[in-house]
């Protein structure tokens, strides 16, 4: 059974690994080379940043520590949620009316871009777009999730008010007073994903290196060379898409997120009765409890429940266990299941819940930080570092520029993480 390489043992039994399509093998790089474009990353945003730019005849090298897909962007649950955290009429408040609906616009596309690339390139990766359902826990978060959903509609988006018993037909369980449905959203499988963007991007004449991880920069006469252990690639630009997975590299980039624990289990393939009694049309919900947890069926007929709050690997079982447990509180039917994979990996958090677009030197642009909706938005975030690398000026992208800040006291992130999660994890279960 495949698992994911070089990972710890909580978080490698992957069932989008053991799952995905045949992909060919990336060697390292190996010597000097030298590319309009160099790029740090092959998840979602370098990928797409990689095929979007080879498409439009640069020339572009992809960098990858481990192979496409191996951090976040081939492990989370697939859902495809569009949009930023922050709602579009806080976005037009915080940003302007320009830029503010620009970024309104251009992130809330995020979802048929996502499906757009997919039908383009014939990728293969169980694409559903039957939109976004977020089912609320209580009144308060209920009245929340309508305040969005009505501006979202002003903005010309396809956002409705789902009934409480609308939402229990579609969830299988009466679990939810109600809820909201974008659809323009969806679900797929997520390292299919990435593996058909690497292809897509590489028909399109973008070079991948796979096991090259960066290990630093440097600029000099207007270029940048980045360098790997046996080797190094200059380029008139870098694109840095490294997300929760940046650790030392670019310096202080790092710190500018924290990265949190996402982890999954599966079941085995159901019976027809009971995977037709769960999410029957479906849908991949995410609920609004503080630690949320969504959930889907795949391709094969398996259910999956994903959550949030897992650090260290015996803590990292016993949440996955939580998991299972909170699957068949939701459905009881799935008492005898048998589960088949659980896993995990790191989601980026920013302090302002928007992702970071830093410049990080003249001619090297970094973005990440996607706030557990990685999906639609480093998509996003890999076209708008696209229209960077190919001339556009930084006050026509479609999201604000900042300086690279450290999150104050991020050495000490893991100590307050840990309090955080079990404070959030007790007002869940009280339902406060």
């Amino acid at each position: 059974m495949a698992q994911i390489a070089n990972e710890r043992p909580a978080l490698a039994n992957s069932l989008w690994t053991a799952t995905a399509n045949n992909s060919p093998d990336r060697p390292a790089l190996i010597g000097k080379a030298e590319a309009d474009t160099v790029i740090v990353g092959g998840g979602f945003t370098g990928l797409c940043a990689a095929l979007h730019l080879a498409e439009a005849g640069q020339s572009a090298i992809v960098l990858e520590a481990e192979t496409p897909g191996w951090g976040a962007s081939g492990r989370n649950g697939g859902q495809v949620n569009p949009g930023l955290k922050l709602n579009p009429d806080d976005l037009v408040a915080k940003f302007g009316d320009d830029l503010g609906h620009r970024m309104a616009k251009r992130w809330g596309n995020g979802g048929p871009l996502l499906f757009d690339l997919i039908k383009k390139h014939g990728i293969q990766c169980d694409v559903a777009p039957i939109g976004f359902l977020r089912t609320a826990t209580s009144q308060k978060t209920l009245t929340g999730l309508q305040t969005i959903a009505r501006q979202w509609r002003t903005h010309g988006a396809d956002y409705d008010e789902v009934s409480r018993r609308d939402v229990s037909q579609m969830v299988g369980a009466d679990a939810y007073i109600g809820g909201v449905i974008d659809r323009r959203g969806g679900n797929i499988h997520p390292l299919n994903y990435a593996l058909g963007l690497a292809e897509a991007a590489e028909k399109a004449g973008a070079i991948i290196h796979g096991h090259s991880r960066a290990t630093g920069y440097s600029t000099a006469s207007g270029k940048v060379t980045v360098q790997t252990k046996g080797g190094e690639v200059t380029a008139q630009r870098a694109l840095v898409c490294t997300n929760a997975y940046t650790d030392d590299f670019g310096g202080k980039l790092g710190k500018t997120v924290v990265p949190v624990t996402s982890v999954q289990v599966a079941t085995a393939p159901l019976s027809n009765n009971i995977a037709r009694s769960i999410l029957p049309d479906g849908h991949s919900p995410t609920d609004t409890r503080r630690l949320i947890f969504y959930f889907r069926k795949t391709a094969d007929g398996r259910f999956v429940m994903g959550g949030r709050g897992a650090m260290g690997e015996g803590s990292t079982r016993k949440r996955q266990q939580a998991l299972r447990e909170a699957a068949v509180d939701l459905y009881p039917q799935l008492g005898d299941a048998e589960w088949d994979y659980a896993w995990g990996g790191n989601v980026a958090m920013t302090r302002d819940s928007l992702p970071g677009l830093h410049l990080l030197a003249p001619n090297v642009l970094a973005g990440l930080g996607f706030n557990g909706r990685g999906v639609a938005n480093a998509t996003v975030m890999g076209t708008i570092l696209a229209d960077w690398a190919m001339g556009t000026p930084a006050e026509k992208l479609d999201m604000i520029l900042t300086e690279a800040r450290p999150i104050p006291f991020h050495a000490f992130r893991n100590i307050g993480l840990g309090a955080t999660m079990a404070a959030l994890r007790l007002l869940d279960r009280f339902r406060l």
